[in-house]
């Protein structure tokens, strides 16, 4: 039987195999440099801290963590000072803010374009593993330097699958307020030079500012499970980093680092405790968008109120600020700060005069006992939204404990006006944080006390 597919003309046969040769040149060019005009950025300082007493065996791990801002999720009106949108304008910019401090670990979120970093990331000489939420078009990767470590075992958590209780009805057990999509990345790293191993875990939590209860249950849920997993392959130390959408004021920050929540806290918890369309169905949309919003989109309004939910009854199963605190605590230790710890430690340094750093507590009163006013002034910092979001954590072990030795400086305010991407600074709305981490081997002695 003849085809009846028309035949093409001479016009759109030229025009295929023009196609096919770009598509060609394209699969043989070399992964793109880092080392052109166009990937200039911001330069900082590297904190050099004083070292810990005690360092026989002691092991330095450098990491960086990162929210690359998906090229998916690149709105104009959500950037409107910035001068580098277009993924041609602010790759090679991540490129070289990638590799800049050698880390020894990359903890990086909003990761999509993976043929283009990728070979990138392997001509540097990492591995990586990658991990996104079910119909995401962007995820979370760690990379690893490939002569040092090798991957040994990884693990997916899903918070929107993740019980919180053992028992009630499957929507009790779970405690969830919104069905977000959002994932946390474990991966457990052996030492291809020595017996020194670790987990590595990163996420991307909730970004809606008014859900403080579900960011709170997520950040809790992926502590647990970081613990869980590391207990499983013989109780390695732990290094949480990445986009928690929590600043240090936040309910969320407080529970992490091991702080008793505050009233105003509590109240900010409580009223965030509603049950969202994407959980009841039932729930009549209060928006002509509603709950069935783009699966791969975030919301382009940030200061948007709650919409689309009721509040929770006890059926829902949503912990209490009591059970939210237990969640945190019953998983081991408080998660320990390397900024929060690193620019206290500088700022009490006799070198802290030559690079004077703004701190979020000379903006945001905290008291002096609780945690989270050294962290930076900024992590983020667009036209309409500057604050702190993203973190380096640590989980120490009985055996091994961290000290943070060096720390990569904060930029200045004035570096990031009017509003982030923005060329020859910075290539996301987030700017990257790297600490040098120093672990040390304790030695016990016969009553089980550290000497």
């Amino acid at each position: 039987m003849a085809s009846k597919r028309p035949s093409l003309t001479l016009e759109q046969i030229a025009l295929s195999e023009a196609r096919k040769a770009k598509r060609l040149r394209q699969e043989q060019a070399p992964p793109p440099s880092t080392d052109s005009e166009k990937g200039k950025i911001v330069q900082r300082q590297w904190l050099k801290l004083q070292d810990p007493p005690n360092m026989d065996g002691a092991r330095r791990i450098k990491v960086f963590t990162w929210n690359l801002l998906a090229q998916c999720l690149v709105r104009r009106e959500l950037f409107p000072t910035s001068d580098c949108l277009k993924a041609n304008q602010r790759e090679h910019m991540l490129y070289r803010e990638l590799l800049s401090q050698d880390a020894d670990i990359l903890c990086l979120q909003e990761v999509d374009r993976l043929e283009k970093l990728v070979p990138v990331l392997q001509k540097a000489g990492y591995s990586h593993c990658y991990a996104s939420g079910p119909r995401k078009k962007h995820g979370c990767l760690i990379a690893f330097k490939k002569d040092t470590y090798q991957e040994v075992g990884k693990r997916l958590v899903n918070y929107d699958d993740e019980d919180i209780r053992f028992e009630g009805s499957e929507l009790a057990r779970k405690g969830a307020s919104f069905r977000t999509k959002n994932i946390g990345h474990i991966v457990a790293l052996k030492s291809t030079k020595d017996d020194f191993n670790l987990v590595v875990a990163t996420t991307h939590l909730f970004w809606h500012p008014r859900y403080t209860y579900e960011r709170a249950r997520q950040a809790g849920i992926l502590k647990r499970e970081a613990v869980r997993f590391r207990e499983q392959l013989g109780g390695w130390p732990c290094i949480i980093s990445g986009d928690f959408n929590f600043a240090p004021d936040d309910a969320g920050y407080s529970l992490a680092v091991g702080d008793p929540l505050l009233p105003k806290q509590e109240e900010d918890i409580r009223i965030s405790q509603v049950v969202h369309a994407t959980i009841d169905p039932t729930v009549t949309s209060g928006s002509p968008k509603s709950a069935a919003q783009d699966e791969n989109e975030e919301e382009t309004d940030p200061d948007r109120s709650i919409t689309n939910a009721r509040s929770a009854k006890p059926a829902d199963g949503l912990l209490s600020c009591i059970e939210l605190h237990d969640l945190f605590k019953d998983s081991g230790p408080p998660l320990k700060s390397m900024y929060d710890l690193g620019m206290k430690k500088y700022a009490s340094s006799d070198d802290s005069p030559n690079i004077p750093l703004k701190f979020f507590g000379d903006r945001v009163s905290i008291a002096f006992e609780r945690h989270g006013a050294h962290e930076p002034q900024w992590t983020s910092y667009t036209h309409y939204w500057k604050t702190v979001l993203d973190y380096i954590f640590i989980i120490d072990t009985p055996s091994i404990q961290s000290s943070v030795t060096g720390i990569l400086s904060p930029h200045r305010t004035e570096d990031l006006n009017p509003g982030l991407p923005r060329q020859g600074v910075c290539a996301s709305d987030h700017v990257s944080l790297s600490a040098e981490v120093t672990f040390v081997p304790q030695i016990f002695s016969l009553n089980n006390t550290v000497e």
